[in-house]
């Protein structure tokens, strides 16, 4: 957090908050596809049936990386693409001191960490709701006879087919029991979906997936369960010495590349302090050093309130120059980058022509 003090005019934050209110409708609505750009990524067909790696709204990734996009993903919540590098900056601002309108739920143009966990919670529901009316599309997509329930062998057909199998072919070799000759790393990804499927069919176990259990596989934060299978499956990636627990050392080794130059050693050296930073300060809710699958699971969460509060307290720390444990319009103008990935302004050169 910035220890100085930043210089104020005594009509910036009035401006700026008028700004926001006069503006409060003059937001164009979001793009009707505002997945993240690692979502977008790849074969459409395939997307639609694999489990996404990237999650809205939760911490780590399903490999185990940090969720850059968190703080945004949970300040913007669906309003996230409305912020690119090549939008208007100007209708940028104000669509940001509409979203600060918003937070600011007493209207005292300050937000406070009650109101910002608040706000968090209800961009976390959000997503959640977007992921349920995604799943109900990709439900449908793997269930051909429409009988609301999904077996194993009907799933594995729509996967071999998004990667490029023929379908007929397969149906066939399924259906004689013949082997399906495919090759090593769609195995792998066979076995580990697999798994993953007999972990969503909630007890009794039939094999076949309804509607709500098919989105307790694509998205496992949505159950309690899912929510620790996932992360049995991080520890297990990242636990070396098999005790089931991560030290930090285990937690900051997940490798990002080869350092070759002294740009890749700067790469290196921020993600160790990025990942040293989150064990110590969010997931280690003791402070003993160790990470346990229990903190893993609170911290893994979206809707755990206690951590919506301690991410709250930790996004008004970054942005909080004056230090009155608060966040004004012109510290989220300021800091616009951390809220919305884009940097909207430069603040000290800008700001006089902007109000």
């Amino acid at each position: 957090m910035a220890s100085t003090q930043a210089p104020h005019c005594g009509l910036v934050p009035h401006c700026l908050w008028l700004l926001g209110v006069i503006l409060l409708m003059d937001v164009s609505a979001r793009p009707a596809n505002h997945s993240s750009a690692r979502e977008r990524a790849g074969n459409k067909d395939e997307r639609e049936i694999l489990p996404p790696d990237h999650l809205n709204g939760v911490k780590l990734e399903m490999d185990g990386h940090l969720n850059k996009d968190f703080h945004q993903e949970v300040f913007l919540g669906k309003d996230i693409d409305g912020f690119e590098e090549d939008a208007e900056p100007r209708r940028s601002r104000r669509k940001l001191m509409v979203i600060f309108s918003k937070v600011d739920v007493n209207t005292d143009r300050r937000i406070s960490a009650k109101e910002m966990q608040h706000w968090i919670m209800e961009k976390t529901a959000e997503h959640f709701r977007e992921a349920i009316e995604e799943s109900k599309v990709h439900f449908r997509a793997v269930d051909p006879d429409g009988d609301g329930r999904v077996s194993w062998d009907e799933y594995k057909v729509k996967f071999l087919v998004s990667k490029g199998h023929n379908e007929q072919e397969v149906v066939e070799k399924i259906k004689n029991g013949e082997e399906l000759k495919v090759d090593e790393e769609t195995q792998e990804v066979l076995e580990n979906l697999k798994d993953r499927w007999y972990q969503a069919d909630n007890p009794p176990s039939d094999l076949l997936l309804t509607e709500d259990e098919f989105l307790s596989f694509l998205h496992p934060e949505h159950s309690r369960g899912m929510l620790k299978f996932m992360v049995k499956e991080i520890v297990r990636d990242l636990d070396q010495d098999g005790d089931k627990r991560l030290s930090l050392p285990e937690f900051i080794s997940l490798p990002v590349g080869t350092v070759e130059n002294q740009q890749g050693q700067d790469i290196d050296d921020s993600w160790v302090r990025d990942r040293k930073k989150e064990f110590e300060e969010l997931i280690d809710a003791n402070h003993d050093g160790i990470v346990t699958m229990a903190e893993l699971e609170d911290y893994m969460d979206p809707m755990n309130e206690y951590n919506a509060l301690n991410e709250a307290k930790q996004m008004i720390a970054i942005a909080d120059e004056n230090q009155n444990h608060h966040l004004e319009p012109e510290e989220v103008l300021k800091y616009s980058e951390f809220f919305t990935g884009s940097k909207l302004m430069d603040y000290a050169r800008n700001v006089h022509e902007e109000f």
